[in-house]
């Protein structure tokens, strides 16, 4: 038997809490519908795309005392994409709603996420796998993948395999991406009457996955609040040793909540946010001299160190950084076939061959770079055929270019300290954390109203938890349509529908928090040390959420 740890322990015997609306079951539940939805833009495509799942209600579930019996019903769920903290627990939540409803349900789980459901791969839940699982970190019990799910071939075998094993609805796990295939497959199961429901539940710790009726994606506090330990960490060492400056990119690509999140829990003297650098159309020197001006202030009064936060997916809101990336992902799949590219030697050889190709402003963007930043942007491509701005080390980019800045600056008289940086990057380090108890709860919770939309006969819908900066007896429980999400954009030179990211709202309070304070933490060390995530204790310590739900409640209550 393996060996577990003391945490590992005490965790397995957490109970999550649960809405007072399900706390009394699936079988006495009333479903109350709302108004009717519309997709958040193309609205006439989207509805023809969708026909059989379109324009539904949002709904929210109320407990009775009366209870119903439950028909026996054999669910799957699949984990896609990348690995958010909760997700067994969503598994779980839904394991337990299903057992309760009816002892003879039986959960499937599809192995490596969607593809195991199209090759039939699985394994079936009993009470001693899941609880081997509960309120820990990862996706490793059952794995997860990023297959799509979009072609007629795919959602045939996928059909196949439910028919196969009595299945009459799948619970996809998942992103925007995931859970755009879910309203996909949603509506082919429709169409072709399959009697195949699908439900989705919102996953990401990007947190771009959200709108009025989704408050947050789960994994986002856990992985979060890792971040934060660990730049208060580097902080408590910066204020320390007082002669490094920091640069630490974190995970995020399409949207900052992440960096924005992780900045407000501790106080760093430097946070760059994605959306504000597209909206000011801000170039890379003038990111460069930001950052430069603020390092030579603090060196003026004696300050050789500091911490800089930098959002992963910076480099591509960066006006003239984005149009050669752009330019350069029309042309990679030329270049990945082409001879004179493939028979290139030397890294310098195929540079040359992709300037040349490029447009000339974008060549010239790209001929500026450091080499290992060039070789960085001609590695793989993501699903998608694009740059994996993962990969791109952005951190020590800024670095490099702060370092040649100052030592200008210094020429002129305008700087005299002393300059030197380390880098991190913090992507990995939050993706499997054991779930804080705000994203064990809501994770089960998720699961757990997952059957309740299962149980009353609905599809295409994503669960919904709702008022969660309340006590969890508070939360309201429900759903709502995938394609009430959808808009229509341009993928592998195609507009496809796909569920829209929420990026950060720059008229909104969470990003005002941070801009009100920004010259204060830049010239004062106002470091916050957050620590690890603590599961015991007062409340005020072990079940606190993210600064970023707290800010947006309190401005959508004060609206009321």
């Amino acid at each position: 038997m393996t060996k577990l740890s003391p945490l590992q322990i005490e965790r397995l015997k957490y109970q999550p809490k649960l809405p007072s609306s399900l706390q009394n079951g699936v079988n006495s539940l009333e479903l109350i519908e709302g108004a009717a939805t519309q997709s958040v833009r193309d609205q006439e495509q989207i509805s023809e795309l969708f026909a059989n799942t379109y324009g539904k209600p949002t709904v929210t579930f109320k407990s009775t005392s009366e209870s119903s019996v439950s028909e026996v019903r054999n669910v799957g769920v699949i984990l896609s994409g990348g690995q958010a903290p909760g997700g067994h627990n969503v598994i779980a939540g839904l394991y337990d709603a299903l057992k309760s409803a009816n002892p003879a349900n039986k959960l499937y789980g599809f192995l490596g996420g969607p593809s195991g459901i199209i090759d039939g791969k699985y394994v079936e839940f009993t009470d001693e796998f899941i609880n081997d699982y509960r309120n820990t970190g990862g996706f490793d019990i059952i794995g997860s993948g990023r297959t799509k799910l979009e072609t007629e071939d795919q959602f045939n075998e996928s059909y196949n395999v439910c028919k196969k094993l009595g299945i009459s609805a799948i619970v996809i796990i998942g992103g925007d991406d995931s859970n755009t295939n879910a309203a996909l497959l949603a509506e082919w199961f429709v169409k072709n009457n399959t009697g195949i429901q699908v439900i989705g539940c919102p996953k990401t710790i990007d947190g771009d996955l959200k709108n009025e009726q989704i408050e947050i994606s789960f994994g986002f506090d856990t992985a979060t609040k890792t971040y934060a330990e660990l730049i208060g960490n580097i902080q408590r060492d910066a204020n320390s040793a007082k002669k490094y400056w920091h640069f630490i990119k974190i995970m995020g690509r399409s949207a900052s909540h992440v960096a924005l999140e992780a900045a407000l829990q501790t106080q760093p003297n430097i946070t760059l946010i994605s959306e504000e650098v597209e909206a000011k159309q801000m170039s890379l020197d003038s990111i460069v001299n930001y950052m430069a001006d603020i390092i030579a202030r603090r060196a003026n009064a004696g300050k050789n160190f500091g911490i800089a936060v930098i959002p992963e997916g910076l480099i591509e809101f960066i006006p003239e950084m984005k149009s050669m990336i752009s330019n350069l992902n029309d042309i990679m799949a030329e270049l990945e076939t082409d001879s004179s590219f493939l028979a290139a030697t030397s890294m310098s050889a195929k540079f040359e061959i992709v300037e040349k190709r490029l447009d000339d402003n974008n060549a010239s963007v790209y001929s500026s770079l450091p080499a290992s930043i060039k070789a960085q942007l001609l590695a793989d491509r993501d699903p998608h055929g694009n740059v994996q701005v993962s990969k791109i080390e952005t951190e020590k980019l800024l670095s490099e270019m702060i370092a040649t800045r100052l030592d200008e600056m210094k020429q002129q008289g305008k700087y005299s300290g002393k300059f030197s940086a380390q880098s991190h990057f913090f992507g990995y380090e939050g993706r499997c954390a054991f779930p804080s108890n705000f994203d064990a709860d809501y994770c089960y919770s998720l699961g757990y109203n997952a059957f309740a939309l299962i149980n009353n006969g609905l599809t295409g819908y994503l669960s919904s938890v709702r008022n969660l900066t309340a006590p969890a007896s508070e939360w309201v429980a429900g759903g709502i349509p995938l394609t009430m999400m959808m808009n229509m954009e341009k993928r592998h030179g195609e507009m496809k529908p796909v569920i829209q990211k929420a990026l950060v709202k720059l008229n909104g309070p969470v990003f005002k928090q941070l801009q009100d304070n920004r010259e204060d933490w830049a010239m004062n060390d106002r470091y916050l040390f957050p620590g690890a995530i603590q599961y015991f204790g007062p409340s005020s310590v072990c079940d606190i959420t993210t600064v970023t739900l707290r800010l947006e409640r309190s401005k959508e209550l004060a609206s009321v």
